[in-house]
């Protein structure tokens, strides 16, 4: 029996309960999902990208950044909702390689969460919507889901929707 409490106390890390980390909320539909905000280069206002002619869904089109040209991906498409009626909002995200854009309906605020009421993401959710989430921390009114930035990225989602990444 103390094996198994043993065991199950090292699955879980223990977390500082005073640990704390900042997130750029965003607006996606009716649910809000964080960003950390160390991922974050700019936060540009409402914008049009342009469309990329026989791209992926997923590839909101391409905005002009500090005299760059970014491709922007769209949470809505990745979420199977439809295209949003107004201007979107583009987070300007750090890449791994490169910066990409990221299209949000709406950027809230940058919240303080604790640590220690985050939760991993359930295994039983869609295995590719997963792969797009961290986890979700518990607020007060209601979750605040995290983004992972790192399969975010326009080719590495590429690669995981043709089944090459798991």
């Amino acid at each position: 029996m103390l094996e198994q409490v043993k065991s199950r106390a090292a699955e879980k890390p223990v977390v500082d309960s005073a640990a704390q980390c900042s997130l750029c909320s965003v607006l996606v539909g009716d649910q809000v999902y964080g960003v950390d905000i160390t991922q974050v280069c700019e936060i540009l206002g409402p914008s049009s990208p342009r469309t990329v002619p026989r791209a992926p869904e997923f590839i909101g089109g391409l905005v002009h950044y500090r005299g760059e040209v970014l491709t922007a991906i769209s949470l809505r498409a990745l979420f199977g909702m439809p295209p949003y009626e107004k201007e979107s909002s583009v987070l300007v995200i750090e890449g791994q390689g490169e910066p990409y854009g990221v299209l949000v309906d709406a950027v809230n605020e940058v919240v303080q969460v604790k640590m220690d009421t985050f939760e991993a993401t359930p295994s039983t959710m869609d295995p590719k919507r997963r792969a797009l989430l961290k986890g979700a921390y518990k607020l007060p009114k209601g979750l605040l889901i995290q983004l992972d930035t790192t399969r975010l990225e326009p080719m590495a989602l590429t690669l995981m929707l043709q089944g090459s990444v798991a």
